[in-house]
């Protein structure tokens, strides 16, 4: 059974794909439950991927979901790790613009003009309808 067509270690195939730096940090990452392996989730970093198998993988800011495209030989440059899976991760949902993330210098002051001006009548502000 050669090297290039046959199965492999999912800690191996995860170090050499770049998604983990060390097979250590990839066996942690398997037996953490952040890898899945045909939607079934796996605990043993041993399991053996295929050519066709579609990984989810759970890392520190992103959910990747990747095809095994061809086992790895070598931990080689980058280039020659993304020939090894195709990236088929939905993209991210489009948030609305609505001015930034953080606020603006005018924005923090209308929130601050905002909260003095409700601590001058006391911090709560009561209705009255007069229905009592």
């Amino acid at each position: 059974m050669s090297e290039e067509a046959g199965p492999q270690r999912i800690d191996k195939w995860l170090w050499f794909a770049r998604l983990a730096k060390t097979r250590t940090t990839a066996q942690k990452l398997v037996l953490s439950g952040a890898v899945r392996v045909n939607r079934d989730r796996i605990d043993s970093a041993s399991r053996l991927v295929r050519v066709g198998d579609v990984l989810t993988v759970a890392l520190e800011r992103q959910v990747r979901v990747l095809k095994v495209l061809a086992p790895g030989v070598r931990r080689g440059p980058a280039p020659e790790a993304q020939k090894l899976y195709e990236d088929v991760t939905p993209p991210a949902p489009i948030r609305p613009a609505s001015g930034g993330e953080r606020p603006t210098k005018r924005d923090r002051r209308a929130i601050d003009a905002f909260h003095s001006a409700g601590s001058a009548l006391g911090g709560t502000v009561f209705r009255d309808d007069g229905d009592d």
